[in-house]
């Protein structure tokens, strides 16, 4: 038998490779993988499922993460997926490896952070497994939520002519990710060294509390928007618009200058020598909504000041570009995070 290396289809063409023959059993499933999350029917209202699995030393380094931050952070990633889906998060269940490593207090700081991401994202811890590990620790949270039929939003929905929005700023967590990682190296290098982490608040809270964007999920029931389709920004901006135009058989404009970078990031990014705009492009764990309007629900967000139009849905045929601010045309490739 030919062996095909996981690394010759990456994370997305794997799931593609084992997803594709999948034939639905039940009536009641409505929407199956291939989105942020699944849906399924429950009459009047549809429920939405996701989840993630999160792997020491692939996902994440206890080395800089606080268990209690890393509690908090893998149910917001979940629950972030089923904002994209424009629906409400309700419950979730939390299933755990752990090994002998980790003492009954570790895993109680653990679930502080759990407990308190449903506290403030008001959803309810209804379940799931607890078992042993031979070494590390996983986390796999499964979030599920809820929405009206006609109020949920896929990818695969975006028309031509549709402005291409995004709430909040890119770059900032994969900056705060490589200075946490160039404190580890110090650290090891001489324990004695403490990291210089002060006035980095922000771009350190991005990769180690993410939070997921819950007030433009609730901006959107108020304004009355129902946005044409939406993703989360987990992979990286550039890999998320590309997913949009991917499934929606269409292309894009994006123009640089919508994209927002905050000052702190773009400082650092430069004091690392990296391009600011590559670190906003193909960063990842920004965790904001990438999302697509009707020209005519324009109005509805431009009292938003945390809401930014990066560009329009072009036809499939026009593929998908860049508008820098120097006024040049470049293919807007995807190089987004890949889990190894």
């Amino acid at each position: 038998m030919k062996r095909t290396e996981l690394s010759d289809l990456g994370e997305f063409g794997l799931i593609e490779y084992l997803t594709k023959d999948i034939q639905h059993q039940q009536p009641s499933t409505f929407k199956g993988v291939g989105d942020d999350a699944a849906v399924i029917d429950h009459g009047s209202k549809k429920t939405v499922v996701s989840t993630d699995l999160l792997i020491e030393n692939v996902h994440f380094d206890l080395i800089y993460t606080p268990l209690k931050h890393l509690g908090y952070k893998a149910v917001v990633v979940n629950l972030s997926d089923i904002y994209a889906m424009n629906a409400k998060p309700t419950q979730i269940t939390v299933s755990i490896a752990v090994s002998n490593r980790f003492s009954v207090e570790a895993v109680r700081e653990l679930y502080e952070g759990i407990h308190l991401a449903c506290k403030m994202y008001n959803v309810d811890l209804i379940g799931g497994d607890t078992t042993s590990s031979i070494k590390g620790l996983m986390i796999s949270v499964t979030a599920l939520g809820e929405a009206k039929e006609e109020e949920l939003v896929y990818r695969d929905t975006a028309q031509v002519g549709d402005l291409i929005c995004a709430s909040g700023d890119f770059g900032a967590a994969y900056v705060g990710l490589q200075l946490l990682e160039r404190e580890k190296e110090v650290y090891l290098a001489n324990p004695d060294m403490q990291p210089k982490l002060e006035e980095k608040n922000y771009i350190v809270g991005r990769i180690l509390k993410p939070e997921a964007r819950k007030d433009i999920y609730d901006f959107f029931q108020q304004a009355n928007l129902i946005p044409t389709s939406m993703i989360d920004v987990s992979d990286g901006l550039s890999s998320e618009i590309r997913h949009i135009c991917h499934q929606s058989k269409v292309g894009a404009l994006v123009e640089e200058s919508g994209i927002y970078i905050r000052e702190e990031p773009f400082m650092k990014a430069l004091d690392f020598k990296l391009d600011p705009l590559i670190c906003a492009l193909h960063g990842g764990e920004d965790y904001e909504l990438l999302f697509t309007i009707n020209p005519k629900d324009v109005e509805k967000i431009k009292f938003n000041m945390d809401i930014r139009i990066l560009g329009e849905i072009v036809p499939d045929e026009d593929g998908i570009h860049l508008h820098t601010k120097g006024g040049q045309m470049r293919d807007l490739i995807a190089q987004g995070w890949q889990h190894h």
